[in-house]
């Protein structure tokens, strides 16, 4: 069960339940459906909205426990719960979420069911008509804010998934040319003769010289060609190169590295796609965006190093601004040069150390090489 989470990355001013109806897809990108949405506010960082399918009446405790633990671990201390859907399936999810809220620590300020344009309170319904409170969220402040600050909201989650899908047609029969060209030459070098030590210091240096120019490109307007985006993805299997990326993305404004590796993860073809996916993981997380950050996840094996550490720090719901790295390119390569085993950027977080998985950060073609 995936958590999607969102934080206020611009302050919306939420004085009603019609502002928080307004607020949440602002805060995902997207509209919910068939959810299940919990806002944790009052604490030490900022407001948090999880969330999650309308789970079925068996796992609606274990999902509301691990809601509860996220925002309690968070030092939240009040929360509100909006389910999205039809009154016989909220109401099952709603009662124990609220209940692990509270045995957790928070308030529950309001438990409201939305839609069709109206809403219901759950904690009060004395004071809600039967057909409900109509709602405009056109009425509210929070969209004017938000769409001034630049948030795009999509239709539903189908469409954020939609966003990073595979390109199909010329765009990939082109980018299967490019990615046959790119492995011809990697293994050109095999036929040279260089020995697996010299190969691994051969794909690192080519990455290290490529990447940080189509990252400038990019951001100065220049899409990468398809004979660029077919080697990155092939050097990206070195985790030096990796790595490299991943130090590069711009923390406090990460919009350009958003819309680089979704460019990327989009057009390499699958085989190649697990790095690029986790760095647009961390962008997007970084971001706040734990909508994105999850649809990435999806496109990495689950045992790839990258993704295991990111899909920790989703579920256990550390804020974005504790994931931030601030490493620059010059100390990540301090560390590789002082360290006989690679260091991961993710060494100084208070996550729990674990070797990096093989399976997953594998060098391209590795099983045509065992087969010839």
């Amino acid at each position: 069960m995936d958590l999607d989470t969102g934080v206020e990355r611009t302050p919306l001013v939420i004085r009603s339940a019609q502002d928080a109806i307004a607020a949440v897809p602002y805060m995902l990108g997207y509209h919910p459906g068939r959810s299940l949405v919990v806002i944790g506010y009052d604490g030490p960082h900022t407001t948090c909205a999880v969330r999650l399918d309308l789970p079925p009446p068996d796992e609606a405790r274990a999902a509301a426990e691990r809601v509860a633990a996220v925002l309690a671990g968070n030092r939240f201390r009040q929360a509100l719960v909006l389910g999205y859907g039809d009154a016989d399936e909220v109401a099952p999810a709603v009662a124990p979420m609220c209940a692990a809220l509270d045995a957790s620590g928070l308030d529950v300020t309001d438990a409201i069911r939305v839609a069709d344009g109206r809403w219901w309170s759950l904690t009060s319904p004395g004071r809600c008509p039967p057909e409900g409170h109509a709602y405009d969220a056109g009425t509210s402040v929070v969209p004017a804010q938000a769409t001034l600050a630049g948030h795009v909201v999509l239709a539903d989650r189908a469409e954020l998934a939609r966003s990073v899908e595979p390109v199909g047609g010329d765009a990939r029969a082109a980018m299967r040319a490019a990615t046959d060209r790119a492995e011809r030459r990697y293994f050109g070098w095999f036929r040279e003769g260089l020995a697996p030590a010299r190969i691994d210091t051969r794909l690192a240096g080519e990455g290290l010289s490529l990447l940080p120019g189509l990252l400038s490109d990019f951001r100065a307007g220049r899409r990468p060609t398809d004979d660029e985006v077919a080697w990155l993805g092939v050097l990206l299997t070195s985790t030096r190169v990796r790595d490299e990326a991943w130090v590069r993305i711009d923390e406090d404004a990460p919009a350009a590295d958003i819309e680089f590796w979704s460019d990327v993860v989009r057009r390499v073809e699958d085989r190649y796609s697990e790095a690029p996916a986790c760095l647009l993981a961390f962008a997007a997380y970084v971001s706040g965006d734990g909508g994105l950050a999850n649809i990435a996840l999806d496109r990495a094996d689950p045992d790839y190093s990258m993704g295991v550490l990111l899909r920790e720090m989703i579920a256990v719901g550390i804020p974005p601004s504790k994931v931030r790295l601030r490493m620059t390119p010059e100390q990540l390569a301090l560390a590789y040069t002082d360290r006989e085993e690679p260091p991961r950027p993710t060494d100084h977080l208070f996550l729990a150390d674990r070797p990096p998985q093989r399976h997953g950060d594998h060098t391209p073609g590795e099983e045509d090489r065992k087969a010839s």
